[in-house]
């Protein structure tokens, strides 16, 4: 219960705040024009999915209580999706109906400074998760001679001491590892997401290429805060595997805080900048091009959560709801790349005789 009840709360926060945090015209992943953001049909939508989430969390949060198994954060999770794709269809319907794009110019925009000075990888914040990586790697050179012939394995973010397995230097040394993944994948991923296309408001080209731009600066410093934080959990789970702490309440709540604190500013920043920092202040008025964003609901999928349009030479594109990016997949290199992490998956996975 001590570690059920945070999710429950964390996760209902999370589906509270998707609608809450998405820029105006996409309201439930449903593109309008900036004429229509206050509609009844939408400001009703929003009601209804604020106090279905409340009320599911609610009973959630009764349900561990009162010794609910594992699966309920599945369920709730599962029950907020629905929530929202419901009121995506809601909207997307509304839109239909009174046809809200009738008698607009559509238009897209780009911006060439993102190409010749591109937002770079913030480098120096990477610090921190690359002296994490070596502190643990020599605790564990330390206390390797010591540990006993079996070690209790890790769960999640739990180390289960009735389940254990044979002292080996992969077992002894997973979680180094998995802090080498971290740092290795995060700069790699930042990278990426600094060349994606980005996502501009053919309205408001000018302040939303400035927002944007603010927004992936502190994207990718968050980025790397929450590398930071996850091979920090990783260090305490290590401590506790090698036997260097004790098993108690205190150690539990150590090895959560960090990964609960990175979601918590995860959370702050987005509501201070909002999606794609639409929320962002701009000097000076902000002026209209007499363009409203190209509807372009057609490519995307479950609630705009999925991209595929054949004609975008883009690979990565801003995702429609939760300030994350997803792949467009119409485009051909895109499946290229899935063929092969499935090929090396499936090569890592098949037992070779000896």
């Amino acid at each position: 219960m001590i570690t059920d009840l945070p999710l429950v709360a964390l996760v209902t926060v999370a589906a509270w705040a998707l609608p809450v945090l998405s820029r105006p015209t996409l309201p439930f992943g449903v593109r309008v024009p900036g004429d229509r953001v206050t509609a009844p049909e939408i400001t009703a939508q929003r009601r209804r999915h604020a106090r279905g989430v409340l009320v599911l969390g609610a009973i959630a949060a009764l349900a561990v209580v009162l010794g609910a198994p594992s699966g309920a954060l599945l369920i709730l999770g599962a029950a907020d999706m629905a929530l929202y794709y419901t009121a995506h269809r809601a909207v997307a319907a509304a839109k239909r109906r009174g046809d809200w794009y009738a008698g607009t110019k559509q238009a897209t925009s780009t911006d060439t400074a993102f190409r010749t000075d591109p937002v770079r990888v913030p480098w120096p914040l990477l610090l921190p998760s690359l002296l994490l990586v070596a502190v643990t790697a020599t605790i564990g050179v330390w206390r390797y001679s010591d540990l006993p012939a079996n070690l209790a394995t890790l769960r999640g973010l739990g180390v289960d001491a009735a389940t254990r397995v044979p002292t080996t230097p992969a077992s002894a040394f997973a979680t180094v590892a998995a802090q080498v993944a971290v740092t290795l994948v995060a700069p790699v991923v930042i990278a990426a997401l600094l060349r994606s296309r980005p996502d501009l408001d053919a309205e408001y080209p000018e302040a939303s290429a400035y927002r944007y731009r603010v927004y992936l600066r502190g994207m990718s410093r968050l980025l790397l805060l929450v590398a930071a934080c996850l091979n920090l959990t990783l260090l305490l789970l290590a401590l506790r595997q090698w036997q260097v702490l004790a098993p108690s309440a205190g150690v539990t709540v150590a090895t959560w805080l960090p990964p609960i604190a990175a979601g918590i500013a995860m959370l702050v920043f987005g509501v201070r900048v909002g999606e794609a920092g639409h929320r962002l202040p701009v000097a000076g008025p902000e002026a209209g091009s007499g363009y409203v964003q190209r509807d372009d609901d057609r490519y995307w999928r479950l609630a705009g959560m999925v991209y595929a349009n054949r004609d975008d030479p883009a690979i990565m594109v801003h995702q429609r709801v939760g300030g994350r990016w997803t792949l467009n997949l119409g485009n051909p290199v895109v499946w290229m790349g899935i063929a092969v992490v499935a090929f090396v998956a499936g090569l890592a996975m098949t037992p070779w005789p000896h």
